[in-house]
């Protein structure tokens, strides 16, 4: 039986326009309505911090600290998580000059690393921003696909962060002229390893996306058929070491290339995600734009489910401005649907009223210019 995360506190300090701000909260869903610009947003991506990297906005660290601040920015949540009541506690301090990074404390005790909290909770997110993600960059794709493959294998972002550190150096010895065959075959070796295990993460993620639907017949979101394009097409079925010494070869091979190009021509770095709506067959990109927002939205459904299922957890779920582009029919079954997920979710819009359908599942606050107020109906 999936158990629920949820956050019960929630206090900010020096973060985007707060400077100071608490929510208590209980189990339920969290719905903050207001203007826009007002700080709604701000809220839900310190919440996204919660999650090993920088946010949803992928935001510098010294542009997250509110304006006009003395020091950093604090994020402190008491949760109920995947072990268990714990505090966590994350933010900057004045750097003196030296280069500014994020520290973490899980029960008042120093973590070693952003990836400790996938211990306690996952976080998933759908804003604004992503609604091109279908029409947008295939580097957008990539780092969407390799968020989900983040949320059940924590490994993940390591093992990407030591193939394009090993890239590089590769990168820099052929547009060197340094064709040292002993220190290039050592490098590309390590690609090799990492490459494979980067490819088959993601085309576990993919494989057990399409297996599970979260979508039946009469709901409205259409199920996305996905695939991957770009590297190692149609052979990720051979054994890894195999795999890894095609790469291998076709690395060497490629030198005289690469070195041309002044970059690395094949690897999983050139990967993309291709979606299709599977009820018309037909390329996500030449779906509607509500199509598309429909797609996605069943897609990070699904993904929920699915990171339920296989961790016995259900994510915190973030939608931001979720309802805008939603008639009443499709936003209670999104509503019902995020429900039935069984976590617990923080939502954003300008018109209360446009969550109606989510009766008493939800706490409702109501924020003006970097406060943040409980509100009735």
């Amino acid at each position: 039986m999936v158990q629920k995360t949820s956050i019960s506190r929630l206090k900010l300090t020096d973060f985007r326009n707060y400077a100071a701000a608490s929510l208590a909260l209980d189990s339920r869903h969290v719905v903050l309505t207001g203007e826009n610009g007002a700080g709604k947003t701000n809220l839900m991506e310190a919440i996204s911090f919660l999650s090993p990297g920088r946010g949803f906005r992928r935001a510098v660290l010294t542009d997250v600290t509110r304006v006009g601040a003395d020091g950093g920015f604090a994020i402190f949540v008491d949760l109920d998580g995947m072990q268990g009541e714990v505090a966590i506690g994350t933010g900057t301090e004045p750097g003196d000059g030296e280069r500014v990074s994020r520290k973490l404390r899980i029960n008042s005790t120093p973590a070693k690393s952003t990836e400790e909290l996938s211990d306690h909770l996952n976080v998933l997110w759908l804003t604004p921003s992503m609604d091109g993600l279908f029409t947008g960059s295939s580097s957008d794709r990539r780092r969407f696909l390799d968020r989900l493959v983040l949320s059940l294998d924590p490994t993940h972002a390591r093992r990407a962060s030591d193939f394009e550190r090993a890239m590089r150096s590769r990168n820099r010895l052929l547009s060197e002229g340094r064709f040292d065959p002993s220190w290039l075959t050592a490098i590309e070796t390590q690609m090799a390893e990492l490459g494979i295990a980067m490819a088959a993460a993601r085309h576990e993620m993919l494989g057990l996306l399409q297996s599970l639907s979260v979508n039946s017949a009469d709901t409205p979101f259409p199920t996305p058929a996905l695939a991957l394009e770009g590297f190692m097409d149609g052979g990720m079925d051979r054994p890894a070491a195999d795999l890894e010494e095609d790469y291998l070869i076709s690395l060497r091979n490629g030198r005289g290339r690469d070195a041309a190009a002044g970059r690395t021509l094949e690897g999983p770095h050139r990967v993309d995600l291709l979606v299709r709506h599977q009820e018309k067959d037909i390329e996500a990109s030449r779906c509607s734009t509500g199509e598309q927002k429909a797609l996605l939205i069943g897609l990070i459904l699904a993904h929920a489910r699915l990171t339920a299922d296989m961790t016995g957890f259900a994510p915190i779920l973030l939608l931001d401005e979720i309802a805008a582009h939603l008639d009443e029919g499709r936003r209670a079954t999104l509503f019902d649907l995020v429900d039935g997920l069984g976590g617990q979710a923080f939502m954003t819009g300008t018109d209360r009223s446009m969550f109606a359908a989510l009766g008493d599942r939800a706490q409702f606050f109501t924020v003006t210019h970097g406060s943040v107020t409980s509100s009735t109906a």
